[in-house]
């Protein structure tokens, strides 16, 4: 590797929107994220809804979401 043309390798400090913060190693000192593996769904297992004007309603509407819900708990 040539030497001077590589940025420097160092510990950073990421931190989440939902205030957790973890050490790492990058090119920069500080990274803000939206959302990490404390917070996020797929790592957590809990639905977290991200609402926009009625988007989830219409979808839970659309697809009769609320009749499945009691259906699957009468089981």
């Amino acid at each position: 590797m040539k030497e001077g043309i590589h940025p420097k390798y160092e510990d950073a400090t990421v931190t989440c929107g939902c205030g957790n913060k973890f050490n790492t190693r990058s090119t920069r000192k500080n990274i803000t994220v939206e959302i990490c593996s404390a917070c996020h769904p797929f790592f957590t297992g809990k639905m977290k809804y991200i609402d926009t004007t009625g988007r989830v309603e219409k979808f839970q509407r659309k697809y009769n979401w609320g009749a499945r819900k009691k259906a699957e708990e009468a089981k």
